[in-house]
């Protein structure tokens, strides 16, 4: 294990940090007195970001170049990929950590992304001591950590629903950009076994804990599928979003993310659901926060904070709650960030 001042000597390569969600995972990372690189195709944008009046380390580089690729995350211990669409750049940012010896995360949100990162880097990322964690965000790895946390044994409990409340989805370009490209069949667990949604996707009234209550909900399952199902192999897996955000992130009018406070988060809310059922009964878990692009900042910054101290118990890739404590990584992560709470509703 490292100490933590070679935590704090540690570089972080950002790829994308001009990028909504990179901006985000960049400040966050500094707030933790850690070293980020700043990535991206242009300089003048990585400025324009405010990269250049933090005085941080700006390098450019296009993603299919390799060599320039190999030169902008030269002497980074980690890569954080905030790049999207990840179907479009984990292929060159992943391989660029392996040629690197650096642990690797990305923020996808997409299903075939997840599932490759884990197929083609397992292996690899293992025989040289590397943690590859994709999906290490609000979609993906934020789920993950909620179901394990309360799901002790597969034995125990065999079905988990998820669902997700959100008081509006104001999309950015990059999430447009995926939805665009991202044509591949979304995948559920049934019968033990990944297997494509219905067509049409499942619709029903779900009745999340006051004050919320009954609410239309939509399936639409996004990265936490392959993440959860990588180490968890439940009978039934099911994710369901509320309808109204379905609508406002299919609907070309809907703006971009308004900034509310200094920090540049929006006035989103958001509520995730769990409920697990086998036969020891029935467990429910409840989270709450704010944005879900600025959430997933805190989110990368506990997991890079506690590889950088080695803080970690298995390498490869993985899913975080394989990595890391699933309960005491959320702990720290209420304490990072106060506008998450995290509830067992029913023991």
């Amino acid at each position: 294990m490292t100490s933590s001042l070679q935590a704090v000597r540690m570089k972080i390569a950002v790829v994308g940090a001009a990028g909504h969600t990179g901006r985000f995972v960049v400040r966050n990372l500094l707030d933790r007195g850690l070293e980020p690189i700043v990535i991206g195709r242009s300089r003048t944008r990585l400025k324009a970001a405010g990269s250049g009046r933090l005085g941080l380390e700006l390098r450019e580089a296009r993603l299919d170049d390799v060599a320039a690729l190999d030169r902008a995350i030269a002497g980074a211990g980690i890569v954080v990929n905030c790049a999207g669409p990840f179907l479009d750049t984990a292929r060159y940012v992943a391989p660029a950590a392996i040629r690197a010896g650096a642990h690797y995360l990305d923020v996808s949100a997409e299903q075939v992304s997840t599932s490759d990162i884990y197929a083609q880097f397992d292996s690899a990322a293992r025989e040289r001591g590397l943690i590859f964690l994709p999906s290490m965000a609000f979609f993906g790895g934020f789920a993950d950590l909620l179901v394990s946390s309360i799901v002790e044994s597969v034995t125990d409990y065999d079905a988990v629903t998820i669902a997700i409340a959100l008081s509006y989805w104001h999309p950015t370009q990059g999430t447009r950009e995926t939805g665009r490209k991202n044509t591949a069949p979304r995948m559920m667990v049934s019968g033990g076994a990944l297997v494509p949604i219905t067509t049409p996707p499942r619709d029903m009234t779900w009745t999340f804990p006051p004050p919320l209550q009954e609410q239309e909900v939509v399936e639409l399952p996004f990265s936490e599928v392959p993440v959860i199902f990588r180490h968890l192999p439940l009978a039934e897996l099911r994710t369901f979003l509320t309808r109204n955000a379905l609508s406002d992130v299919r609907n070309p009018e809907t703006p971009a993310p308004a900034a509310v406070d200094a920090s540049g988060r929006s006035a989103q809310q958001f509520t995730i659901h769990v409920a697990v059922t086998g036969r020891k009964g029935n467990r429910q878990l409840l989270a709450r926060g704010k944005d879900i692009y600025h959430f997933t900042a805190p989110l990368i910054g506990e997991a890079v904070e506690r590889i950088a101290i080695g803080d970690f118990r298995a390498t490869g890739a993985l899913p975080p709650a394989s990595v890391f404590g699933a309960t005491e990584f959320l702990t720290s992560l209420s304490a990072a960030e106060p506008s998450l709470t995290v509830e067992v509703l029913v023991d």
